[in-house]
């Protein structure tokens, strides 16, 4: 059923760009590109969040991805098809220069919540200094190719192409998830969130895997930049690398439910969602009523659903089915 089920959602996914829309498509067609990108994104965050690693500086590495590739195309040319292997490799060091210090010396809960905050913070304030290279605080346009269409600078004037990129790098995304998920490192890093001390005296490496996870998700998420920054040929720091999207990022996967493969995409969809009709409904009238929702729903889901909606929901129909199950016996 469960199979079924997946394949029907994925049929529905796979036709929606050819689905009767009206005059809507190519605004649907961005909204969903948006919801599949920043999806891909809170899933990297939550191999760690589930973990009890917290981050809020996942900006650092969103950032890192775009603006690497942006700035390798505009000044060298160099195709994003290679500017992503080098993005994804100064993720990986930022993430090894942030992990190894707080891991070897057991900086653990708000206190590394507090340094990665801090590192999202130095990365956006060296982004604004550099300005001659990343515009400063203004940002940067990504160099236009020759012609609509460019394999080689992945750039299209067709939504669909970005639509369906997005998807397999969310299909990607999934995987890894359930991967760490079915893999000998989730017990172990159970284990570590719950008592560092006892996990290491049966034997478990608490820095190799709780480093692992981070250089994991760090690299995952500049995936997302560099994604995110090919779709929007724009980047920015205070939407990047900035506290705001670091937060963006926590929010959407505590709404969904970090514990649960499919929370962070329920979440991701969820805040767009609510963020786009939120600006259509009220424009410029209302300046800052997201962000107010957006807190008030998080305090409600922080108090009511510390699992997310979408984990909630599917405990409650796990222990009604159990209910169920056990009725007749």
């Amino acid at each position: 059923m469960a199979r079924l089920t997946a394949a029907a959602v994925l049929a529905i996914i796979a036709a929606a760009p050819f689905l009767p829309m009206g005059g809507m498509r190519q605004y649907a067609l961005h909204v969903l590109v948006q919801i599949f990108i920043w999806s891909f994104i809170g899933g990297a965050w939550s191999l760690m969040g589930r973990f009890g690693l917290i981050s809020l500086g996942h900006g650092a590495f969103l950032g890192a991805g775009a603006y690497t590739t942006t700035l390798l195309w505009n000044f060298w040319g160099l195709t994003p098809w290679l500017g992503v292997l080098v993005a994804v490799a100064g993720a990986v060091v930022i993430g090894l220069v942030l992990g190894y210090p707080c891991f070897r010396f057991r900086v653990v809960g708000h206190y590394f919540a507090l340094v990665t905050l801090a590192v999202g913070e130095v990365v956006r304030l060296l982004v604004i200094a550099e300005r001659d290279w990343t515009g400063g605080s203004l940002g940067v346009t990504l160099k236009a190719s020759a012609g609509e269409a460019s394999l080689a600078a992945i750039q299209f004037a067709d939504k669909r192409v970005f639509y369906y990129a997005s998807v397999v790098v969310w299909l990607g995304g999934l995987w890894v998830w359930r991967r760490v998920d079915r893999s000998m490192a989730r017990s172990a890093l159970e284990a570590i969130g719950e008592d560092e001390t006892a996990a290491a005296s049966v034997g478990i490496h608490v820095t190799r895997f709780k480093l692992a996870i981070t250089v994991l998700s760090a690299a995952l998420t500049a995936v997302g930049g560099v994604l995110y920054a090919q779709y929007f040929t724009y980047v920015n720091p205070d939407t990047l690398s900035g506290i705001g999207v670091s937060l963006r990022i926590v929010f959407a996967v505590v709404l969904g439910g970090m514990y649960s493969l499919l929370g962070p995409t329920v979440g991701s969809a969820l805040t767009i969602a609510l963020s786009e009709y939120l600006r259509v409904l009220f424009g410029l009238k209302f300046i800052g009523m997201a962000e107010t929702i957006y807190g008030l729903v998080l305090i409600l889901c922080i108090i009511f659903l510390p699992a997310g909606i979408y984990g909630s929901l599917r405990a409650a129909i796990a222990r009604r089915m159990a209910r169920r199950r056990a009725a007749p016996a």
